[in-house]
């Protein structure tokens, strides 16, 4: 199943491909489909090559009008193609495997209805598991689909939906149609979608800015479209295309734009061109905080953004992966603060994308931003925190060191030159240079091509009066990866004004390279309340506060006026306990005293996140019961505190009822579920009702007859998900079992509801529950990862790793199967490794909480 980018290279060699031509018959039953390629491709003349094919049978192959043995030629995975003549026209017929692990051609059936809804996703390599194709994105091609489907369905593609004309006989009433659609512009394959099912729309439309009228679909499932909110989702595409069209100067590159919310999918969303798909759970059938509102924009922007940079202009091999990902993630923040109502984009950026980033790059499998990728195992473990979130901090900064005026200019020029073609990283930075006249060789050594992430500190003398007599940054590596950067950054002054809120009152914008860095614009100025570095987050960088400024920042940081300062002293905060510098309990105690006053619903989410972590992961054994139960006194406090109906409310209940295990705490989850105790303006509406359901298994409270009283009620795929987590929390040896072998031996679950039941198998408050498991896990890990697909063993993988043994005898154990896996399997290391190290700083953290 594996392709090398040394296979890729020669293939790209050999051969030039013009089309696709594809049909697909998807009336065969409920297992597989029918699948006929024809490909007209150019090769060398007398070479050998092979396509790729992930089939349950191969009933034909024809190259250049010579059948060939398909027993011979086809392993269930490649098709081997051998004396090709200069032009070649290649023809397989096969039957493929419908998947129910969002992979390929992924097949759903609504509990509601009994209705069966189809989509593809092929983001790495799977369009093979839909259609014969040399499967790497530098082989572009024009594809054409033919698709025979029941005649109540709708089907999207890449093109506009034709109108279907009935298939089959008379005698079968019409039960069939097929849609005939017109050839897509060059693309990679895996941008390539097909949609179907009885999706039901909403239609609208934007002017692009060369004029064309741009038809705008949004779909979901029949079942959901009540909650469908389709006018929000048209207004963010409008002003993204707004936005997107006028930096980059170059017009929408498709017909249509259609955005399709589809059940059980892997990521977040996914580019196919023109017709985007988004994972449902975006479609809210109940409240969910700001936040998740905010997010689901951000991926509709980022989404968008791909439509030129991936789409109209992609990468020629996955090692630019991160330049596709990270320019996404910037252009859909960026957007969102200049063009839409989520203007504090960048506090969310701050909060989330480089929370994410700095604990990736501290990882022991951190990796450059431009990372070497040999095959498509190495790919596929590398969506990751470096690929989208550090990139996209980098690309930030790379802004404000040349300018976003120049770095657009660049862009423009960029899709100018390279419309329709395959890219590498230098063609982006040639255009980057000759527009901003700058030289980016050093930028990129540094930044793009070295791991690890610096820490930057303040060294203030003041004389005193107080008034500052010399100020300097430092700059630390970690001795793993040594390399101390040049960062552009700002250093803000702040103080309490008259108000007592703390308003910046002075900012300096620098370039800090080397150990030391002297600021002396700082020097006579009188020292203020507080100091913070990477004001305006600028840089990539962890920074730390002077004792003063951390003894301000504790005292008053609620008091910030601006939501993103108080949000960069909080990620400093965070970074201090994660990294063991200072007292888990800190954290904890900060966070309960100040969350209360928190404006940004993004902050609040992480906050309490990393809250839940820190309690669970880095406080004292010894005190982390007690601690536990205070921690959820004070957020049941902040629930009944928080403003009616406010987004805090909500955040606060949840919260509180997932910590929820004393028998006084379970008496209010049960109390709010049952409406006993009534919070003014909380709506106990579906998903709420399952985390209240869920937090009650979880302590013991409720069992399986609660459970399914409660899937009674709700009987939608969403409830189906919500009981499987609730089954597998059961908080007995017998249902951790069950849980286990559904998850582990059976190998049946769809991906949605296997990665519900991890969920709910991992979700207890005695951590004794799952010792057993950890032997286990390690004797059953190297076989699911050589069985299953890649997305399902990652699930497994990283799901079930026994993070919440925290002792030296755990690391022992996965040094065990280290040792045993030796070289082997190089991406199944990397992850083992990546969960290894979250309980070694775990211990660490703990050692300096005691």
């Amino acid at each position: 199943m594996n392709l090398t980018r040394d296979e890729a290279r020669s293939r790209a060699e050999l051969l030039r491909v013009q089309s696709y031509d594809i049909t697909l018959d998807l009336t065969r039953g409920e297992t597989v489909f029918g699948s006929t390629t024809v490909v007209n491709f150019e090769a060398a003349q007398g070479a050998s090559t092979f396509i790729d094919a992930v089939t349950e049978t191969v009933h034909g192959v024809n190259l250049n009008g010579v059948d060939l043995d398909p027993g011979a030629v086809s392993d269930g995975v490649r098709i081997q193609l051998d004396d090709l003549a200069a032009s070649n026209r290649l023809v397989v017929h096969a039957d493929l495997p419908y998947m129910n692990t969002g992979e390929g051609l992924h097949r759903f059936v609504d509990p509601v209805d009994d209705e069966v809804y189809l989509y593809t996703q092929f983001e790495v390599p799977d369009s093979r598991r839909v259609f014969a194709v040399f499967e790497q994105p530098d082989l572009k091609a024009t594809f054409r689909f033919t698709v025979t489907a029941p005649s109540h369905w709708d089907v999207i593609s890449n093109s506009p939906t034709p109108a279907p004309v009935q298939a089959g006989s008379a005698a079968e009433g019409g039960a069939y149609s097929t849609w005939s659609f017109e050839p897509t512009p060059v693309l990679s394959s895996y941008v390539t979608a097909l949609i179907a099912g009885p999706y039901q729309a909403v239609r609208s439309e934007v002017t692009s800015s060369d004029g064309r009228i741009v038809p705008l679909g949004v779909f979901a499932r029949r079942s959901l479209m009540q909650h469908l909110d389709a006018e929000n989702i048209f207004e963010l595409t409008r002003q993204g295309f707004e936005f997107y069209e006028k930096q980059f100067g170059t017009p929408y590159p498709f017909e249509k734009y259609d955005q399709l919310f589809v059940p059980q999918f892997n990521a977040g969303a996914m580019e196919n061109a023109g017709a985007v798909t988004i994972v449902e759970t975006y479609v809210f059938r109940s409240r969910v905080p700001d936040a998740t509102v905010e997010r689901r924009a951000i991926t509709i922007l980022h989404e968008l953004a791909h439509m030129w940079f991936g789409d109209l202009v992609t990468m020629r091999w996955w090692n630019d992966l991160w330049l596709n990902e990270s320019f996404a993630e910037y252009m859909s923040t960026l957007a969102a603060a200049e063009a839409t109502e989520f203007t504090q984009a960048w506090t969310t950026f701050t909060s989330i994308e480089k929370a994410w980033a700095y604990r990736q790059d501290q990882l022991p499998s951190t990796h450059p931003i431009v990372a070497e990728i040999n095959d498509l195992d190495d790919v596929q473990v590398n969506f990751d925190g470096i690929t989208y979130a550090k990139g996209a901090s980098v690309l930030k900064q790379l802004v404000a060191w040349v300018g976003q005026d120049e770095f657009m200019e660049g862009v423009r020029e960029y899709f100018r030159q390279h419309s329709w073609g395959n890219t590498e990283l230098k063609d982006l930075l040639s255009e980057l240079e000759q527009a901003s006249g700058r030289d980016l060789a050093q930028w990129s050594a540094q930044w793009l091509e070295t791991a690890g992430v610096n820490t930057l500190r303040p060294d203030i003398e003041t004389a005193d009066d107080g008034v500052i007599t010399a100020f300097a940054i430092l700059q630390s590596a970690p001795a793993g990866h040594p390399t101390l950067r040049p960062h552009r950054l700002a250093v803000g002054f702040y103080d309490l004004d008259d108000d007592a809120r703390l308003v910046r009152v002075h900012r300096v914008e620098l370039d800090v390279d080397g150990e030391r860095t002297e600021v002396p614009e700082a020097a006579g100025r009188k020292r203020p309340a507080l100091v913070l570095l990477n004001d305006d987050d600028l840089a990539y960088a962890k920074i730390r506060l002077d004792p003063v400024s951390l003894r301000t920042s504790v005292r008053h940081l609620k008091d910030f006026a601006a939501s993103l300062p108080r949000t960069l002293v909080w990620a400093s905060a965070w970074d201090a306990a994660r990294d063991g510098e200072t007292p888990a309990r800190n954290y904890v105690d900060l966070v309960l005293q100040n969350i209360g006053s928190e404006s940004d619903s993004s902050v609040v989410l992480v906050l309490l996140r990393q809250l839940a972590l820190t309690l669970t992961y880095y406080v004292s054994p010894a005190d982390s019961r007690e601690m536990g139960d205070a921690a959820a006194d004070s957020l049941l406090e902040l629930a009944r505190a928080a403003e009616t109906g406010s987004d805090s409310q909500l955040q606060f209940v949840k919260a509180f009822a997932a910590r929820a295990r004393s028998g006084k705490h379970l008496d209010v989850v049960e109390a709010v579920l049952t409406g006993t105790e009534a919070l003014e303006g909380l709506e106990i509406d579906s998903d709420l009702r399952w985390e209240l359901v869920t937090s009650l298994v979880a302590g013991g409270r409720y069992g399986q007859p609660e459970i399914d009283v409660e899937l009674a009620r709700d009987g939608t795929s969403a409830g189906q998900l919500a009981a499987a987590t609730a089954t597998a929390a059961i908080p007995t040896p017998e249902a951790k079992a069950a849980a286990w072998d559904a998850i582990v031996r059976r190998a049946d679950l769809p991906n949605a509801t296997q990665r519900a039941a991890i969920l709910g198998f991992t979700r207890v408050h005695d951590a004794a529950l799952l010792e057993s498991y950890a032997a286990t896990y390690f004797d059953a890990v190297q076989e699911v990862w050589d069985t299953r697909t890649h997305e399902i063993a990652q699930q497994i993988v990283v799901g079930l790793y026994p993070s919440r043994l925290i002792t030296p005898g755990a690391l022992a154990q996965a040094d065990d199967f280290l040792d045993r896996l030796g070289e082997d399997s190089p991406s199944l290391r990397r992850l083992i490794l990546e969960n290894r190290d979250g309980v070694q700083r775990a211990l660490r953290a703990q050692a300096v909480d005691r």
